[in-house]
């Protein structure tokens, strides 16, 4: 039995309960990545010849297998948003990324160093890491297809599908504080003012304005040219790898965040003619690419996981992966959406379900393949713990958790006869 033959039947059986399982465990306590997780556990622990994989061994072949994995869920974030961008109606958004994910990342930096013992790098390596809310795995947690409804969501859909899409390029300049402590020592002087000038200021405008750009460009060319290049009318969804790859490509080239410039090139995509139809088909294939590469990529978790992966773990930086999944995130998320909309209840929901996934994987391989970090063994155990957790407590209950919401009547959406600033209407 040739180990590539095992590959290539376990890739074909995982495309096909891709299909599947999405159906069958609808509206039950159950989700797609917890299935996959199992079954990649259970796959590399029989005697198939498979080779075990190992993220510290191939740091960089990790590296990009995620990034392409996010950036595509990125792009089927982006696209599938209706409410159109407003200080106002993304409050919940801007709460959550500017008062949740940086006090996320402290608690848990200190906590690594103070209670864990990690080294002040590996420490706030560890916090940037963990603190984005992931956009692979929440899925049963996010707004659903495109419509022409901009007041057809809910704020706790919307919130969390907006901070996935935007948290995991606002992480980056945390991940390369962490990459020039580790390399060039604690001292300020010796990296700070570098570092506010180009991993701050300059790729976060870069990431910004390269996707307002390569959108405008793309939505120009989709709904504008003329009638023979005008893309939109020809339905074919695979240009949105296209959008994706051409926004990330061109950022990163120019140096910038590509993780943001996908989103924002995505939000941009979909403000050129909001109403389209294409969107849809543009979304559905994102979604079925991303549901592939989730389904690689969880087959490929389990293994590591069977394989040793959680091995250098310790109690100390166990609790501090488990305190950031049930006690910081949850908390510190619902204070920071205080008097954001929504009713309490979904503030407790929006808190409580920042899915940590494959985006935590990206940060650890991609930091970890630049310089060397010390621990290392310890910071892919301690992600690997919370990933596991997250994977399972997440998807359990989800769908019970919104199920109860609706129920109740306890969710809120924007309501074009509020008006900003005016008390929400309760869906349903």
């Amino acid at each position: 039995m040739e180990p590539v033959d095992v590959a290539f039947a376990l890739l074909g059986v995982g495309a096909l309960l891709a299909g599947i399982l999405p159906r069958v465990l609808e509206k039950r306590p159950l989700s797609m990545p917890i299935a996959f997780l199992g079954l990649g556990m259970l796959v590399f622990a029989l005697p198939t010849g498979l080779p075990t994989p190992d993220p510290l061994r191939s740091p960089e072949l990790t590296t990009h297998l995620t990034e392409v994995g996010v950036i595509v869920a990125l792009m089927g974030a982006g696209l599938k948003i209706d409410r159109p961008l407003s200080w106002a109606r993304w409050s919940s958004t801007w709460r959550l990324l500017a008062i949740a994910m940086p006090l996320c990342i402290a608690a848990v930096a200190l906590l690594g160093w103070w209670w864990a013992g990690l080294v002040p790098a590996a420490a706030l390596l560890l916090g940037a890491a963990l603190a984005p809310t992931d956009p692979v795995l929440a899925s049963d947690v996010q707004v659903g297809e495109p419509t022409d409804v901009e007041d057809s969501e809910d704020e706790v859909r919307f919130a969390l599908t907006s901070e996935a899409g935007l948290n995991d390029g606002l992480a980056f300049p945390f991940v390369y504080a962490a990459i020039a402590i580790a390399s060039v020592g604690l001292a300020p002087s010796a990296w700070l003012a570098e570092w506010v000038a180009v991993d701050v200021v300059y790729k976060l405008a870069a990431g910004v304005g390269g996707g307002l750009l390569v959108g405008w460009l793309l939505g120009k060319l989709f709904f504008r040219a003329p009638s023979t290049l005008r893309l939109a009318k020809h339905s074919e969804g695979f240009l949105a790898l296209a959008a994706t790859f051409l926004a990330y490509g061109l950022v990163e080239v120019i140096g910038g965040y590509g993780f943001l410039a996908v989103f924002v090139a995505a939000r941009a995509i979909r403000a050129a003619e909001r109403t389209s139809e294409f969107h849809s088909v543009l979304h559905d294939f994102a979604e079925q690419v991303e549901r592939l590469l989730t389904v690689l990529l969880l087959l490929l978790f389990g293994g590591a996981v069977i394989g040793g992966l959680l091995a250098p773990l310790t109690w100390p930086a166990a609790l501090v992966g488990l305190g950031l999944v049930l006690v910081i995130r949850p908390l510190v998320g619902w204070l920071s959406l205080r008097g954001a909309p929504g009713r309490p209840a979904e503030h407790w929901v929006i808190s409580a379900f920042g899915i940590r996934g494959v985006g935590s994987f990206y940060y650890l391989a991609y930091a970890t393949s630049k310089t060397d970090f010390p621990q290392a063994e310890l910071l892919w155990a301690t992600v690997g713990l919370v990933v596991v957790v997250s994977v399972v407590a997440h998807g359990v209950a989800a769908t019970p958790v919104m199920q109860l919401l609706d129920r109740a009547g306890d969710r809120t959406r924007e309501s074009t006869e509020t008006g900003a600033g005016k008390e929400p209407v309760p869906a349903g």
